[in-house]
């Protein structure tokens, strides 16, 4: 079972102002965000991760980098974790979006939500991206591996969305905050969602356990009928 923390960024300038800052460069942690950032990685620091992984955005990179300390890692980037390209909407107030016509084909039907102008993609392109990113990640670094990916709001959604084997019309219906950690377990049959939207619970249950002899795999993809005991820690 591979196991990837999905952290969001702390927050910017640009949400605590209302902006959408998309791709736009220079958009960092404001003083709240950077406090954000701090506990997350005081939180993590037991977690032995395979990876650090970021959107190459600055203000994932700064979130990032905070988790690196203590651990022999280098921080990694990836574009397909980069924010949702909201082409001609990026860097314009929330206020002013919510009057737009798309605004409602977001909320109500994203899978079809295609952002305007040269640089736009549709957020199904999103998904796909961040997906096949999470993926690809937990093929390269095997089955035993806990890692890391810092990345955006709507990117991290998406991925959820994809977990849960929602359709991406319904991926509006989950939050995830500055600094929330969400965590994932992918096994053969199934990935299972541990955590959505945590800013503050214990992480104790994401170090894995230490090996005793053989197990049979072939259980990890088992759900838990009764849903079981929790995590042993």
């Amino acid at each position: 079972m591979t196991t990837v923390l999905l952290l969001r960024h702390g927050r910017t300038t640009a949400n605590a102002g209302g902006v959408l800052a998309g791709w736009t460069p220079g958009v960092q942690l404001d003083e709240t965000g950077a406090g954000q950032v701090t506990a997350v990685a005081e939180r993590l620091a037991p977690v032995p991760l395979a990876a650090v992984v970021s959107s190459p955005l600055e203000r994932c990179r700064q979130t990032a980098a905070a988790v690196l300390p203590g651990r022999d890692l280098e921080l990694v980037t990836d574009d397909r974790l980069g924010e949702a390209r909201y082409g001609d909407w990026t860097g314009r107030p929330l206020k002013e979006l919510v009057k737009e016509p798309l605004w409602k084909v977001v909320q109500q039907h994203p899978s079809a939500a295609v952002f305007p102008g040269p640089e736009g993609e549709g957020l199904a392109q999103t998904q796909a991206r961040a997906v096949a990113a999470v993926r690809e990640w937990n093929a390269r670094l095997g089955p035993d591996a806990v890692w890391l990916a810092c990345s955006h709001g709507d990117v991290i959604k998406a991925v959820l969305a994809d977990a849960l084997g929602l359709h991406l019309d319904q991926f509006q219906r989950i939050v995830v905050d500055p600094a929330s950690i969400s965590v994932v377990t992918y096994t053969d049959t199934r990935p299972f969602v541990v955590r959505m939207n945590d800013t503050g619970g214990d992480v104790a249950a994401l170090i894995p356990p230490k090996k005793k002899g053989r197990r049979r795999r072939r259980t990890d993809s088992d759900a838990v009928v009764g849903g079981g005991a929790g995590a042993t820690v």
